[in-house]
């Protein structure tokens, strides 16, 4: 047996990318987008006819110009892009809120409201739908109001305890913490080259979570993510769900080796966690406590920001070509 399919056995394998090809070939249950995802897949000539139909949609049904039209063509391409990949995934997808409403609870339950209507229209069940939404309180308070209205969410640049307590508190569906990007600060603070997989700082705090929940029988999933190598991913063998990059699905896939499971419920219950419970000056106190964390989150929405800014001035640029300007 490969190390892919003995993860398997112990976690639901979710694929990170926008790639179909990918996501046909690793048979993943679940598959995650982004925007700098989007962006990277947008670009391809492979999917030049899923974003032509995007963008023409996008005029047809919505019209407008200028901002809204460019507002309307983003929801379209990243629904377009959702709606693929559910024909080649047996799960969900993750689809993505603009980072730029990452503090502003009332824009984000708009937009995600927006983006599933997009998903109704298409006659896709919003059970297999996942809008992906940063970890700030203010994200959180949105994913809480969603959750009433039956659509699932996905939180995602989690970073901190503090924001893995919130959003079990507000039952979220689903936590993406971080991983690979906690390792990379840490590598960068104390200036170590690596640490064994066991003592990740990535690995260290998604088992912490995964203990906490478990012990304490929050339903909230945990998906491991953003993952820098297959050491990390297989001590995190038994977490709920691992959404990994196409390049170490392929190297799993290529491994034969068995894959032990790492985290279990059993374990968990005999930790030494202590129910705590948050309101916002808690949790924002909790959070800026952790230097890593409060770097990482503003890092990662900035960064998803700026990808969405790149994504913009090619569906300008598309569309400016399409209107014959």
């Amino acid at each position: 047996m490969n190390q892919l399919d003995g993860l398997k056995v112990h976690s639901l394998v979710v694929a990170d990318t926008g790639d179909f090809a990918s996501i046909e070939k690793y048979k993943p249950r679940d598959a995650t987008t982004n925007p700098s995802l989007i962006l990277k897949a947008a670009g391809m000539p492979a999917y030049e006819g899923v974003v032509t139909q995007a963008l023409r949609t996008a005029a047809e049904k919505d019209g407008g110009s200028g901002a809204a039209l460019l507002d309307a063509s983003l929801d379209r391409l990243a629904v377009a892009f959702g709606a693929e990949i559910l024909k080649i995934v047996p799960g969900r997808v993750s689809t993505e809120v603009d980072a730029r409403l990452s503090f502003d609870t009332a824009g984000t339950v708009e937009k995600a409201r927006r983006l599933i209507s997009l998903y109704d229209e298409m006659g896709i069940d919003r059970e297999r739908v996942l809008i992906k939404i940063a970890s700030t309180w203010e994200g959180i308070q949105a994913a809480a109001q969603l959750r009433a209205d039956g659509i699932h969410c996905n939180l995602t640049l989690l970073f901190s305890f503090a924001q893995a307590v919130a959003c079990a508190e507000a039952e979220v569906q689903l936590i993406s913490p971080f991983v690979g990007r906690i390792l990379d600060w840490h590598k960068k603070s104390t200036g170590r080259d690596s640490y064994p997989a066991a003592e990740d700082p990535g690995v260290v705090s998604v088992t912490s979570i995964y203990e906490y929940y478990k012990k304490f029988e929050y339903a909230t999933e945990v998906m491991g993510a953003s993952f820098r190598n297959t050491g990390e991913i297989l001590q995190l063998a038994g977490c709920d769900l691992l959404t990994i990059s196409p390049a170490l699905l392929e190297e799993m896939q290529a491994t034969e080796g068995d894959v032990p499971r790492q985290l279990t419920k059993e374990c968990s219950a005999a930790s030494d966690h202590e129910k705590i419970s948050l309101d916002e000056k808690a949790f924002r106190w909790m959070h800026n406590s952790d230097a890593m964390a409060t770097e990482k989150l503003a890092e990662g929405i900035r960064a998803f920001a700026a990808d969405t800014l790149k994504l913009e001035a090619l569906i300008t640029e598309r569309l400016a070509v399409g209107s014959g300007a």
